[in-house]
């Protein structure tokens, strides 16, 4: 179903409709504050295995989630106050911080080395999704691994429509994914350099 959904103040009845197919089960294509996403709830194993067929990724790669504020983060990944600092000054924004894993994070989203990806995207259509949903949202560009993600919704909707429940219009996106930061041992090396600016590192 592709519906839209007001990027400036979300209509709660689409929001909870959309949370509703969520707690189901369903996949979901939504706007971030980079590209779009394609998620699931974190804990819906057959959910997340989908997700990982339409992409036609190795699923040795876990995805990363998003999470609705720095609280709902450090249940699911060790914080240190530096990396705590480090978030509370990037975030919301377009970045994806990766940190160890708690024990209740499904081994699915998290590698063997026990880490973890978190964003909180600075786009009020996913948080209110994570908000209403009361757990972290699992997101992965809106693509077919290799591929660029389209930054319009109405041509997401034609490649994987079918193959999803909701494809959520919030408008244009942008070109670039998030940027990765590691966390890890409160050292800071950036993994993949994305729409989100790294000149403060090191200031």
């Amino acid at each position: 179903m592709y519906i839209s959904i007001n990027s400036e103040n979300p209509q709660p009845r689409l929001i909870n409709q959309v949370v509703e197919c969520l707690k189901q089960g369903g996949v979901i294509v939504y706007p971030t504050d980079t590209t779009y996403g394609i998620g699931c709830d974190i804990f819906n194993r057959k959910a997340i295995k989908k997700i990982f067929q339409i992409k036609q990724r190795d699923s040795r790669k876990p995805f990363s989630f998003i999470c609705s504020d720095l609280s709902e983060v450090a249940h699911y990944a060790q914080v240190s106050n530096f990396a705590f600092k480090v978030m509370k000054r990037h975030f919301p924004g377009p970045y994806t911080f990766v940190l160890e894993a708690t024990k209740i994070v499904p081994d699915a989203l998290s590698t063997k080395q026990k880490t973890v990806g978190v964003r909180i995207p600075d786009n009020r259509i996913c948080q209110a999704i994570v908000e209403a949903l009361g757990q972290p949202l699992v997101t992965t560009s809106a693509n077919i691994s290799g591929e660029e993600t389209p930054e319009d919704p109405r041509i997401i909707h034609e490649q994987m429509g079918h193959l999803v429940d909701y494809v959520i219009d919030g408008g244009i996106s942008m070109h670039e994914a998030s940027t990765v930061i590691s966390l890890l041992d409160d050292n800071i090396e950036v993994l993949r350099q994305g729409s989100g600016d790294t000149s403060w590192i090191g200031e």
